[in-house]
């Protein structure tokens, strides 16, 4: 058996989906002989996690499956094993690296 990372991606609408497009892109980790089974597995896990149900403000949420955008297999599981990597281009680096810099801020581990 071997290890994949799959993206697996929902649409969101959320009231009469009078608002921007909403996609929430999940990685999740499957284990399958080869890359058709992984496939086959983060196809079914995006199905099973088709959601309906109401928000705070009581209007109605729905969580669609798309479809699975991405398989990777892993070359192993050991700590700091990469998982997923996308390569950026960013018009200001300065802005971008400050970006990151704030994102990890939030974590409120450094402090």
């Amino acid at each position: 058996m071997n290890w994949y990372v799959a993206k697996i991606i929902f649409r969101i609408i959320s009231g009469d989906g009078r608002h921007d497009a909403q996609f929430d892109e999940q990685l999740r980790l499957i284990q399958a002989a080869d890359e058709r089974h992984a496939y086959e597995k983060a196809r079914q896990i995006g199905l099973d996690n088709q959601d309906n149900f109401l928000n705070s403000q009581r209007e109605p949420v729905r969580w669609t499956f798309v479809d699975v955008a991405e398989i990777s297999q892993l070359s192993s599981l050991e700590d700091g094993t990469e998982l997923y990597y996308q390569i950026h281009e960013a018009p200001d680096a300065g802005l971008y690296e400050a970006w990151a810099h704030h994102k990890s801020a939030l974590l409120g581990v450094n402090n």
